[in-house]
């Protein structure tokens, strides 16, 4: 049944599509080892960074349930109330943990029991089970609204056994970690958190205009009309990064545009994309880096290498172009499984996505449209993959969240106009991964107030900073920079050059498809950890046959 509802609903999309152009389907791009995102740095952080497992593993019979985030908005929409509080004694309790019977997670300094609360979670039992024995601060106050983020200090609190015995195994806060949460707060007490709406209007007429240009030459000059297209596609994705991360009423109005412009998934963006910055650059974690067997970020052992290795940093531009097409398909898989699971909102996602396809096909030829998947594919992977590729990876779970974020993040520094709109706020990493990665529902009265912050002016403002305020980004430089300095970050707050970047992300795979294999070297996609890719419901695991390796 599943498989036949897997059926009906891709032949649906196909079917919207063909009604335009008079019976032309679209060819399914072949499946690549998950997306090919941000191909990063092969294990040479170990040591730099304070890291450490989890302390009792979950056992491999608990199953992680499939329900994976949609979106900040989904758990916003979905937040714990006083009557399924007062609930959770209801819920069954998850399988016994070596060395413990709970499962416990620890948010700002405190440990809570979330044995009885995992199932219940709107986001999916999965994000519970994978910070078991580990701090989720971070994690609660980027993922959660501002209203989310006052109820988990009703959730109980672990036992005084448990609470020893996690005492003795789990680091206590680094001083950047709680210099950290200091800074991020007073950042938002200052009000980080305003759309310039005009500029976001702007940046949507550019897209609309080039979106026009696009089929008004579609039948004239090809050539324009693909180059058109392709940026279509790529600023499409950009925008709806924006609006997917955000939880004010802009990106919930937006939410849509990502399915209906760029015809990428918002389901499949949140399970894949919140989890590369909740837990970045983890060999075997971070979806972003499972990139075989197209392209190695690391020397593999010898039973998952390729002979495609060898000559991956001549050809890496063939896989990067397929980025696009891959994303489309693995889109269209997710949101075929989370139809099924009744996941939020799916129904209306697939609505938009059989949309999008309607609209391309009716006003783009397949000699324009086809191409510029591909050239959208290129341009998109060549700005992605640089700001996390070149930096430190992790074999272990990593209990310092700010340090690693710091070590496993690059920014490129543009050099012209047209560069800085084109990588669309991407170039702003350590900014997005930092401290402006919180959203919020909270509004500040004092708009027009300035805060002088570590010597730095500061605009006040209210919600949820875009990916795209490209005037505040820069201005945050300076205070992460003195941040790095003074909490002695290895590496400092990175940056280079776009052209540099670009060579040091050549260099990555040159130097990769050099080396031998190393036998016992991490796998991709999970060796034991905590939120393993194969553990989950990504379409990235067990690379292209599908299936997790043991």
């Amino acid at each position: 049944m599943k498989s036949l509802n897997r059926l009906l609903a891709t032949v649906a999309i196909v079917s919207s599509a063909a009604v335009a152009v008079g019976g032309f389907v679209i060819p399914s791009p072949t499946r690549a080892a998950g997306p090919i995102c941000a191909v990063d740095q092969r294990p040479r952080s170990v040591g730099l960074v304070l890291h450490a497992k989890a302390p009792n593993a979950i056992e491999s019979v608990r199953s992680v349930e499939s329900v994976a985030p949609t979106t900040s908005e989904a758990v916003s929409r979905h937040e714990l109330d006083d009557a399924l509080l007062s609930e959770l004694n209801d819920v069954e309790v998850a399988s016994a943990i070596v060395g413990r019977t709970t499962l416990d997670v620890r948010i700002h300094g405190v440990w809570y029991d979330l044995s009885r609360w995992r199932k219940a979670h709107p986001a999916g039992a999965h994000w519970i089970d994978w910070y078991d024995g580990r701090d989720a601060t971070e994690v609660m106050d980027a993922f959660h609204s501002a209203k989310a983020r006052k109820m988990w200090s009703r959730l109980p609190r672990s036992s005084a056994r448990s609470e020893a015995m996690l005492a003795s195994t789990v680091p206590e806060d680094s001083e950047a970690q709680k210099n950290f949460r200091a800074l991020r707060e007073q950042l938002e007490a200052d009000g980080w958190w305003e759309r310039d709406i005009f500029r976001e209007c702007r940046l949507i007429g550019i897209w609309v205009a080039m979106a026009i240009g696009a089929a008004a030459t579609a039948h004239t000059d090809p050539f324009i009309s693909i180059s058109l297209t392709s940026l279509c596609f790529t600023q499409a994705g950009w925008l709806g990064h924006d609006y997917i991360h955000g939880v004010d009423k802009w990106s919930d109005r937006l939410r849509f545009f990502c399915p209906l412009c760029a015809g990428l998934g918002i389901t499949w963006w949140s399970d894949k994309h919140n989890k590369h910055h909740a837990l970045t650059n983890e060999m075997g974690v971070d979806e972003d880096i499972a990139t075989d067997p197209f392209l190695y970020s690391w020397a593999p052992d010898p039973e998952h290498d390729s002979p495609l290795r060898k000559f991956q940093h001549i050809w890496f531009f063939v896989p990067f172009s397929a980025l696009f097409a891959l994303w489309r398909y693995d889109t269209i898989m997710v949101t075929i499984d989370s139809i099924e699971e009744k996941r939020p909102e799916t129904k209306k996602e697939l609505l938009m996505l059989m949309t999008h396809y309607l609209v391309v096909l009716s006003f783009l030829p397949p000699s324009v449209w086809i191409p510029a998947i591909f050239v959208s594919g290129l341009i998109s992977a060549l700005i992605v993959t640089p700001t996390h590729q070149s930096e430190d990876f992790f074999e272990e779970y990593q209990a310092d969240w700010v340090t690693a974020q710091f070590t496993s993040t690059r920014n490129a520094v543009t050099n012209n106009p047209f560069s800085e709109w084109i990588w669309g706020g991407m170039q702003y990493q350590l900014e997005h991964h930092g401290p402006i990665y919180k959203h919020k529902e909270r509004r500040h009265k004092q708009s027009l107030q300035r805060v002088d912050l570590g010597g730095h002016a500061v605009p006040a403002g209210a919600p949820s900073l875009p990916l795209h305020a490209a005037v505040k980004y820069p201005a945050l430089r300076p205070i992460l920079q003195k941040f790095a300095d003074d909490n002695r970050i290895p590496g400092g707050y990175r940056e280079s050059g776009e052209f540099e970047i670009l060579y040091m992300n050549w260099k990555l795979y040159r130097d990769v498809a050099n080396a031998d294999p190393v036998p016992g070297a991490p796998y991709s996609r999970g060796h034991g950890q905590l939120g393993a890719i194969d553990s989950g419901n990504s379409p990235a695991a067990g690379g292209i046959g599908g299936k997790p390796k043991p």
